[in-house]
């Protein structure tokens, strides 16, 4: 059965459980009034359609060796059905079956990335023969077939174009911040999305072959590794457990009085823990998701804290993912803002993808755009436009280097990011470079993050050109750089890392879901795809880093209030169990004693909901 159904079914029986505790108690309360003989049935029925059920799911728990904080309880049900106290059996199912309702409320719905990719992937496919257009499965397409990919319709396949100028968003598999231009003889990939153009494609590889296949398996391979965090109320009940259970013996074997251990075991029961954490994580969840950051794993709360290894995608995540321009180079005698009107006014007729990065410039700079005329773009050849009576040629490097050779001496050196050549009458006027520009907090947030955070070690990982990421690295004074990485590449990383320290991972793109996936917590930048976000265990959906710093502090937030609760639960059931070992409690009062406990740790869980906003130390500019 599929598991988002079974996950679904186990929720509704322990909230019918916890209901149907609450109606069986007030029945029994009922009956013994009536002084009726069957006043212990409602308790019985409850105790066989709840206690057995629960009791043989925390057993199978033990059985693998996880000693956690509700193997007490097992044994306070057991122990409390053989001494005939079903009052008190019953009081601590309704405990752990609503304490199970609120967990199952604060853990992530269940979800898969992997179908959240094949989702992605179009099941159907436009294959061209000579005559006609076929709609065909995707599992048909085979290598050298010609496919049709129409506007904004994902690339079916790895292939090469054949027909059709155009460009594809490719930054979601490669990293790379632009839209890449497309003409016939370029290649494509599988999974990008393609512009406002047609093209025309071959393919060059099988469905199965291809590099989103590629990207599915690697990210597979994730999942079935991905890393087993150990629950802090576990960690805290391993140790409380067996200090409980030594305790309670130890009151049954020097007052010879069994109704003394079950009673410790009903206050030892740690409802704290299986309660209180659940209700802090839920105030948190619903905190973060008023400041726009979606939890969808509840865990990275609690190890959020502990991450002092930092790793970080450069596209999208350090960087705003989008090209600026950045500098223009003039020959002499030419104006910086004349030259940038004059493309501005011919770049609006283009739907290449640095065309909206100029048009930008311009409109910031106020610059009234011409009229242009003669108007012509050629893939690969660049764009041709008049501006009174001024032939004006917007192209490349490679481009002048093959048809002036005499110009292309005269052009400046290369440098990192992306540029085009300026010709005006056939003569060298300037060099337009582009950058993809670092976040306006990305400097302060990273130089924050060891002396607030206690981070020892801090990465870029990149599927970005080495130039670029050097020139981040630059800006933000980071050494430990790693660039043109595949999606194997950085899931290794991650890994090698996981080894030293828990790890943080954020990125944004299909390329950063497996490493999402491998790292302790995994954030994603969650606009642009579902993919990703299916795969962190946190999203930022307003894409800055401020709110990363939100949510490292509502984790360390969180984490206190939990400890809080529990460590606090646990002190006053210690207090209650050394009355109860003295006899001064009965099971039933014992059972009591802990929900009062239980409100109080509550009450404590709950401080996260009055809190206004969460509070960040993240220096500004």
């Amino acid at each position: 059965m599929d598991f988002i159904i079974l996950n679904r079914l186990r929720r509704h029986w322990e909230m019918m459980i916890a209901g149907l505790s609450i109606i069986a108690i007030a029945m029994y309360i009922v009956l013994r009034l009536m002084h009726s003989t069957f006043s212990d049935l409602p308790l019985l029925i409850v105790i066989v359609l709840g206690g057995v059920p629960l009791f043989f799911q925390i057993l199978f728990k033990l059985l693998k060796g996880n000693l956690g904080a509700d193997s007490l309880a097992a044994i306070a049900i057991v122990t409390a059905f053989l001494l005939n106290e079903y009052l008190a059996a019953t009081l601590i199912i309704l405990m752990l079956a609503s304490g199970q309702t609120l967990e199952s409320y604060a853990t992530r719905k269940a979800s898969s990335v992997l179908r959240a990719l094949a989702e992605r992937m179009p099941n159907v496919v436009h294959r061209k023969t000579e005559s006609k257009i076929d709609d065909i499965p995707l599992d048909d397409v085979r290598v050298d077939d010609t496919m049709v990919v129409y506007p904004h319709e994902t690339c079916p396949v790895d292939g090469v174009v054949t027909e059709g100028h155009g460009s594809m968003d490719e930054s979601y598999l490669s990293g790379e911040p632009y839209q890449i231009s497309k003409a016939p003889g370029t290649t494509v990939l599988s999974g990008a999305i393609n512009g406002e153009s047609l093209l025309i494609i071959k393919a060059t590889n099988l469905p199965s072959d291809s590099r989103f296949a590629a990207i599915v398996k690697v990210l597979a391979e994730a999942e079935q590794k991905r890393p087993n965090l150990r629950r802090l109320g576990d960690q805290i009940g391993a140790i409380f457990a067996p200090i409980a259970l030594m305790f309670a013996l130890a009151a049954w074997y020097f007052s010879g009085d069994a109704i003394r251990f079950l009673s410790v075991i009903v206050i030892a029961t740690p409802c704290p823990l299986l309660i209180a954490i659940p209700i802090t994580l839920i105030s948190a969840i619903s905190m973060a998701a008023k400041q726009s950051i979606i939890i969808k794993d509840p865990t990275i709360l609690e190890s959020l804290p502990t991450c002092r290894t930092a790793i970080f995608d450069k596209t999208g995540t350090l960087t705003y993912g989008k090209p600026s321009l950045t500098a223009i180079d003039c020959a002499k005698c030419i104006d910086k803002n004349f030259i940038l009107q004059q493309v501005a006014s011919i770049e609006r007729y283009s739907k290449h993808p640095l065309s909206s990065a100029i048009i930008k410039a311009s409109e910031i700079l106020e610059l009234p755009l011409l009229e242009a005329s003669r108007v012509l773009e050629k893939a690969g050849q660049g764009l041709f436009g008049v501006i009174d009576g001024h032939e004006i040629l917007i192209t490349h490097r490679k481009k002048i280097e093959h048809t002036y050779p005499e110009i292309f001496k005269q052009l400046p050196p290369l440098s990192v990011g992306l540029e085009c050549i300026i010709l005006v009458d056939n003569q060298y006027a300037a060099t337009f470079r582009f950058q993809d520009i670092p976040r306006q907090e990305s400097a302060s947030f990273i130089k924050h993050l060891s002396p607030a955070h206690q981070f020892k070690k801090i990465m870029v990982v990149s599927g970005d050109r080495e130039s670029e990421v050097k020139y981040l690295g630059k800006i933000l004074n980071l050494t430990d750089l790693y660039s043109s990485q595949s999606p194997e590449q950085k899931i290794e990383i991650v890994r090698s890392e996981q080894q030293k320290n828990p790890t943080l991972f954020m990125g944004d793109g299909i390329n950063d879901a497996p490493a999402l996936t491998a790292a302790t917590v995994g954030i994603a930048f969650g606009q642009y795809s579902n993919v990703t976000s299916e795969a962190a265990g946190a999203v930022i959906m307003d894409n800055s880093l401020s709110k990363v710093d939100q949510l490292i502090h509502l984790s360390i937030l969180t984490r206190k209030i939990a400890l809080q609760s529990a460590v606090g639960g646990m002190a006053l059931s210690i207090i209650g169990m050394s009355f109860a070992a003295a006899g001064l409690i009965t099971p039933v009062n014992g059972a009591l004693l802990q929900e009062v406990i239980d409100i109080l740790a509550m009450i404590n869980a709950l401080r996260l909901t009055w809190k206004g906003n969460i509070e960040i130390d993240l220096p500004t500019e």
